[in-house]
């Protein structure tokens, strides 16, 4: 063995090693996994397998901070190594036969992270349903939507909060499909052009659960693109969730008074006994950057000559430790949707006097007096100009004023038109097209959505009961052999 000097130690094995109750489980899988190969490719003897198998699985009943990962003695996998010596001798060397020690801990790496691509699905699929639940529920709530924080037009707290949810199932279809890359093998890789002990790959991918082998070695070794692409969708997938909260954060505010947020959100200040901060939107918020900050630290990593290590000594456990992050946030937005309290009426009327119904005053001018929308939309701003001197919202009055100044006939617009535009909820239900804001195409956008969850949910669980049926099978054929 080399000496490592107590400056490597601290600098660089201590970093690997911090990441060691990351991969500790799925390091153990590995290396039962491997040793198992090793028997059937007539590597080591069955007797040595078993003394191999017996001190893996002692390691593998042990949590990590029982077995000595010491950056004095390496990094992971030669602490492993050196607790199995100790534990049963010279045959622990035998795990090293046709194994690189990256490809142990990329083996692991996979097995955690493809686990977690699966459990961040299942959260998205969760933070789908609540949203649709309190669409449906809200799909009549009138308030104003906004742009710029600016009132736009009328529209509903259901077909507002609804918009969320398609993003969410975007980027767990994104998760799913890489799912696919990671959960490929790099078992039999060997050094850098395949190994000449582990011949059958596509019998040690299935071993581990995995869909099949990465085809080409070097590919298998060094690709970082499946990683980065997982992450950067758990981080779009928070950025939508940013967006909903910073949303919310406003709404909560005594300004709009919109909505509080459930007692189990809000954190109460120490001295101001009044204030209950949005504590859960601010989580949310600062995670969000957080994983901005890592998804760019990877992508730098990742910038660099092909067959370089640095690209993995600093992912192994960034990443876990991103998507678990992810996983936190979007459970805990799911939660925040759960326990809002709607102030429907404040809602409503915030609409009144914010002049929502202008572009449909102008398209009802269109109609009605033959403009072309840029004279209607003009008309309609000089009507809403003359209402704010008067410090209220625009009325039928206004805009037939307008027209009498614009030089045109304000009797060829009905009064029972004027009495459609000013309804509010009139105005919602004429918005039957795909995606738009009314009541009934609100339930069925849900209704679509939450069926689209469902079939997420049902692929899942195929996807999770194959790896941990082979994870299983793995320890059940280990614990038989030594029981032999």
């Amino acid at each position: 063995m080399f000496d490592v000097s107590p400056e490597l130690a601290e600098s660089g094995y201590a970093w690997e090693i911090a990441d060691a109750p990351i991969l500790h489980n799925a390091l153990n899988i590995a290396d039962i996994a491997h040793a198992l190969d090793l028997l059937d490719a007539g590597a080591i003897s069955r007797a040595d397998t078993q003394t191999l198998l017996g001190g893996l699985l002692h390691l593998e009943s042990l949590p990590s901070s029982e077995v000595n990962y010491d950056p004095s003695i390496g990094e992971m996998v030669t602490c492993r190594e050196q607790f199995l010596i100790n534990l049963v001798g010279p045959v622990a060397g035998s795990l090293r036969a046709g194994r690189t020690r990256r490809e142990a801990v990329r083996t692991a790496l996979r097995l955690v992270v493809r686990q977690q691509v699966l459990a961040l699905t299942q959260d998205s699929c969760a933070l789908i349903e609540a949203i649709c639940a309190r669409s449906i529920e809200h799909s009549h709530s009138l308030m104003p939507d906004y742009t710029y924080l600016q009132p736009a037009q009328a529209s509903t707290f259901g077909h507002y909060l609804l918009s969320f949810a398609d993003p969410v199932l975007r980027d767990a279809n994104r998760l799913l499909s890489e799912h696919v890359h990671v959960n490929s093998s790099v078992s039999g890789s060997g050094g850098a052009n395949g190994s000449v002990i582990i011949r059958d790959r596509m019998r040690a991918a299935h071993n581990l659960g995995f869909n099949k082998p990465i085809e080409h070695i070097r590919d298998a070794m060094w690709q970082t693109d499946p990683f980065l692409h997982v992450l950067f969708s758990a981080t779009t997938l928070t950025l939508g969730q940013d967006r909903l909260a910073e949303d919310l954060e406003i709404f909560a505010s005594r300004e709009f008074s919109f909505l509080s947020l459930g007692n189990s959100s809000v954190r109460p200040s120490v001295l101001m006994p009044q204030k209950r901060n949005p504590y859960a939107l601010s989580v949310i918020r600062g995670s969000t950057g957080i994983l901005i900050g890592r998804l760019s630290g990877q992508l730098a990593l990742s910038k660099a000559p092909s067959a370089r290590s640095d690209t993995y000594i600093y992912a192994y456990g960034e990443l876990p430790r991103s998507l678990a992050l992810a996983g936190q946030v979007t459970r805990l937005l799911t939660s925040v949707v759960r326990d809002l309290v709607v102030h429907e009426a404040h809602m409503k009327s915030a609409i009144e006097g914010s002049n929502t119904e202008a572009t449909d005053a102008a398209h009802l001018l269109m109609r009605s007096c033959g403009l072309d929308y840029l004279t209607a939309h003009r008309v309609v701003r000089v009507a809403v100009t003359h209402a704010a001197e008067g410090d209220r919202g625009i009325s039928a009055e206004d805009i037939t004023w307008a027209l009498s100044e614009g030089g045109f006939d304000p009797e060829q617009v009905e009064a029972d038109e004027f009495d459609e535009i000013f309804d509010p909820m009139t105005l919602i239900q004429s918005r039957k097209s795909i995606g738009g804001a009314a009541p009934d195409t609100v339930t069925a956008m849900a209704g679509s959505l939450l069926a689209a969850a469902l079939d997420l949910r049902t692929r899942l669980g195929t996807e999770q009961n194959n790896s941990e049926s082979a994870e299983s099978h793995l320890l059940i054929r280990a614990r038989e052999l030594v029981q032999e």
